[in-house]
């Protein structure tokens, strides 16, 4: 990994980020002030994140890996659109949690993390 990596953040990551703060929050995993605290701490660190917009190109993008790899590996929509960004913007590494998206990533030939 680079000692100073790039990490995009366009404005549908951005709404990954507000709703899975509120998803923690919903499963009592997080309190609201908890959760308030985090999303302030992510804008205030902007600086750190290199704010790009979509290309055009991420739904087309989005559908080809759905044909292509959903019916094996039972990938979701979002999931398509997050490995498509990627793609689009020509990602050097693919960060994740989830297992079906990282299988997805590995799939269309990103390095995984």
């Amino acid at each position: 990994m680079a000692s100073n990596p790039h990490i995009w953040l366009t404005p549908f990551h951005e709404a990954e980020l507000a709703n899975g703060i509120g998803q923690q929050v919903f499963r009592g995993l997080m309190s609201e002030a908890d959760a308030d605290r985090t999303y302030k701490n992510i804008v205030a660190n902007r600086s750190a994140w290199v704010l790009v917009d979509l290309p055009d190109s991420v739904f087309r993008t989005a559908v080809d890996l759905a044909r292509t790899h959903v019916p094996r590996l039972g990938t979701r929509t979002l999931d398509s659109i997050h490995v498509a960004c990627a793609l689009e913007l020509e990602a050097q590494q693919f960060w994740t949690f989830d297992e079906r998206q990282a299988k997805l990533a590995k799939a269309a030939g990103l390095k995984v993390s």
